[in-house]
């Protein structure tokens, strides 16, 4: 792996730490996770417009498929590597071991890990960091909005809805298009099976984000009139 990786690795997980204490500093009655919520917020963003300014010629997003990776691209995968080693420490530090979150840092860590070991795919990975950062800032934006007391409002209901669209269509409807690509063309195992890994993650919170989205309509039916009885 190239030193200027693993700088950008070391400067990363500095940078993301620090953020967080500024947070805890700048917002001491807010929680631990709103906090780090604010900071990943500052990722995703980042994150976006990375993956939009590597972007070669728009009218083929994800070309050349399995090329050398740019040193442009392997610096923004290495920044985004650091924000998920300094996510699992700060989740794992606040207690947060959910299975489906343990899953995600691991496959995200190993996959992005491999790319820049084997330094190809980033056109790939960075499409793939398109598509899995899009949807992020509303998340966040969501479970803030509960810790303000904005909750069971329009504005909390439209995010929830903006949120769901946003993740259906870049999860459901971009990722299995990557991951066919990546399950289907000459790539290094690892690669594959962390593409996969990504994908069925993905597809399980899509579901969850179903019955979020019906529940939350459910709740916006207004009530039926009650009954009159007959004389």
């Amino acid at each position: 792996m190239e030193d200027f990786v693993v700088s950008y690795v070391v400067t990363g997980l500095a940078f993301w730490s620090t953020a967080f204490l500024v947070m805890r500093a700048l917002m001491p009655k807010r929680s631990y996770e709103f906090c780090n919520r604010a900071v990943s917020t500052m990722h995703a963003v980042a994150a976006v417009g990375m993956s939009c300014l590597s972007v070669a010629d728009w009218s083929c997003p994800v070309c050349p498929l399995n090329a050398p990776s740019s040193q442009r691209q392997m610096k923004s995968l290495a920044v985004t590597l650091s924000y998920m080693i300094y996510d699992a420490a700060c989740c794992h530090l606040n207690g947060d071991v959910r299975l489906d979150n343990t899953v995600h840092h691991l496959v995200s860590i190993v996959g992005i890990g491999a790319g820049l070991a084997y330094q190809r795919c980033g056109t790939e990975m960075m499409a793939c960091m398109f598509i899995t950062e899009i949807s992020s800032p509303l998340l966040h934006l969501r479970e803030m909005l509960k810790e303000l007391g904005v909750k069971d409002t329009d504005l909390n209901f439209t995010v929830d809805i903006l949120f769901a669209a946003t993740f259906s269509v870049a999860r459901m409807v971009g990722g299995p298009y990557l991951t066919y690509v990546t399950l289907t063309t000459d790539y290094p195992i690892l690669i594959k099976a962390m593409a996969a890994g990504l994908q069925l993650v993905s597809a399980y919170w899509f579901l969850r984000i179903l019955r979020m989205v019906r529940y939350k309509l459910g709740k916006k039916r207004p009530a039926a009139a009650p009954k009159v009885a007959d004389n």
